[in-house]
């Protein structure tokens, strides 16, 4: 892959855990509802990160195949599920 770099990789995991350790330390487990907070802020931050890493390979599949990934980041931020399968779709088209 042409666009994943150590250093890249590096920093997202740095931010992963970041992160993951101001949830566990901000997380009120004393109160009834503290496992449903920590719940959600896995969640939220396992699923920044799976956009992201989607995203940077939308960045390198674009880059193999010589298009522009800029006009997908928008639909991408709104709807990054459906933008995906579109993307697939638009890169498995066939040229004439």
């Amino acid at each position: 892959m042409f666009v994943w770099s150590k250093s890249l990789v590096a920093g997202l995991l740095l931010a992963f855990l970041l992160f993951l350790g101001v949830f566990l330390i901000h997380g009120s487990p004393d109160s009834a509802s503290g496992i449903k907070i920590h719940t959600t802020r896995w969640m939220a931050l396992n699923y920044a990160g799976l956009v992201i890493w989607i995203f940077v390979w939308m960045i390198d599949q674009a880059r193999v195949r010589a298009k522009n990934v800029g006009p997908w980041l928008l639909p991408f931020i709104f709807a990054p599920l459906p933008t995906l399968m579109l993307f697939i779709l638009f890169l498995q088209r066939r040229l004439s």
